[in-house]
């Protein structure tokens, strides 16, 4: 049998370490060629490790979340065959498709909790002392002890003539633990809860943390704020969408933020920008490459619709449902996933009143959506109701000043305000 020796490949693109994110196998595992060893986490792409040989696993390198070198050994195989010769192996990583999310277990339903019989009950009273039909007895002033202790004096069992409670009994049930709101326990069913859990933050998960802590700690965030009347947009978004073909997509608000954007944006390039800054470089971009953040159940992604100014209002839809399903389905291809310009961020309904968002690295802007609803509006000397929103917005204040910021974020409601403007 011959000893061979997996080290951590080069998997390109300039990349000179991966962090481990799972084992499929461990120290006296029988493999076959072609079966997935490790899957291992680069800055671009999650990628798996696969057998090049039959054997049995002799020693792994490595725990989920240890990040390791290129070419460090990392698993090595007692391959079938004759010979004792120790060999080395480069091996091709292959991507790693993202799993779909597993539906929730369905819980089955709870067996009733039969109800004892009252005779069942009353075996429970302490010695003596009451039951759950008959109050306990206890001196006036032993029961304001227990009040201010927050004790239940059904739970206490007592010494004295018939059962009573006397001021020895509350305080020897009182050292012996019994301050546990026991009224709260036997009126409410609740209890304290104590348990803790910890979990160890690796893989796609970690790298959200570091991008995120990156743009935090080395961009200068200036946030801006500022309501949008709807009123006229979603008329017109009803409208086309009660009138669409069958082969064309429901309307949701993105699209029309997406062209407001792609409207204002060339007056506004400082916003439509990279910035290097080990190199101090800012690159403008003509291209609007946008990117729409999105919750998946592997985490916060951001797919990117490609070239958006060369778009209309239908296809623009019919992308960004088709790439951030794609990320949510974990089918979306690393060039989809890369290259995005500026991104828009929205909770949708839970998009509260305003929000800070924090910009995605290395772009220098980040358009916040908040939620829309019916709100009290001054116009023409009396109250009316009218669909407002808040767009919540952070810049880069390197590369954007405040005025700049403010101004694009003027004409972007100002499109939408008057969305006819849009097709112009």
């Amino acid at each position: 049998m011959g000893l061979l020796s997996i080290k951590l490949p080069d998997v390109g693109e300039g990349v000179v370490e991966a962090e481990i994110v799972e084992w499929h196998v461990k120290v006296g595992s029988r493999v076959a060629e072609d079966d997935n060893l490790v899957d291992i986490m680069t800055d671009k792409a999650t990628v798996e490790i696969p057998s090049p040989v039959t054997g049995v696993v002799k020693s792994i390198t490595g725990e989920p979340g240890d990040v390791l070198a290129v070419g460090t050994v990392i698993v090595t195989i007692e391959t079938d065959g004759a010979g004792a010769v120790e060999e080395e192996s480069a091996v091709q990583a292959k991507p790693v498709p993202e799993p779909k999310p597993e539906p929730a277990p369905q819980k089955p339903h709870p067996e009733p909790t039969p109800t004892p019989h009252p005779e069942v009950r009353l075996q429970g009273a302490s010695k003596g002392g009451a039951t759950s039909n008959t109050k306990p007895l206890a001196s006036p002033a032993v029961r304001k002890a227990a009040l201010e202790a927050d004790i239940e004096l059904a739970n206490v069992p007592g010494t004295g003539p018939a059962g009573r409670i006397t001021h020895q009994d509350l305080e020897d049930f009182i050292a012996a633990g019994g301050r546990l709101t026991a009224r709260a326990a036997s009126h409410t069913g609740r209890a304290k809860r104590t348990g803790t859990s910890t979990q160890k933050i690796i893989g796609l998960r970690r790298k959200i943390a570091q991008n995120l802590a990156h743009s935090k700690r080395t961009i200068p965030h200036f946030a801006y704020v500022e309501e949008v009347d709807m009123e006229a947009l979603e008329t017109l978004r009803a409208h086309l969408n009660a009138n669409r073909t069958e082969d064309q997509p429901k309307l949701t608000l993105l699209p029309f933020l997406s062209m407001a954007l792609i409207k204002v944006l060339p007056d506004f390039p400082n916003a439509n920008a990279h910035y290097d800054n080990e190199a101090g470089v800012a690159t403008k971009f003509e291209a609007v490459h946008m990117g729409i953040a999105t919750a998946t159940p592997n985490g916060l992604m951001v797919p990117v619709v490609k070239h958006a100014e060369a778009m209309d209002i239908w296809t623009l839809a019919s992308e960004i449902a088709r790439v951030t399903t794609a990320a949510r389905d974990g089918k979306a291809h690393k060039d989809e996933l890369s290259g995005s310009t500026i991104t828009i961020t929205s909770l949708g309904a839970l998009g509260g009143i305003a929000s800070t968002p924090v910009i995605n690295a290395p772009e220098v802007a980040i358009i916040g959506v908040n939620k829309l609803q019916i709100r009290p509006v001054w116009q023409d000397g009396a109250f009316a109701p009218r669909k407002m929103m808040n767009l919540s917005s952070s810049f880069d204040h390197r590369i954007v000043d405040g005025y700049d910021a403010a101004l694009m974020i003027q004409r972007v409601k100002t499109a939408l305000e008057n969305p006819a403007t849009l097709f112009m």
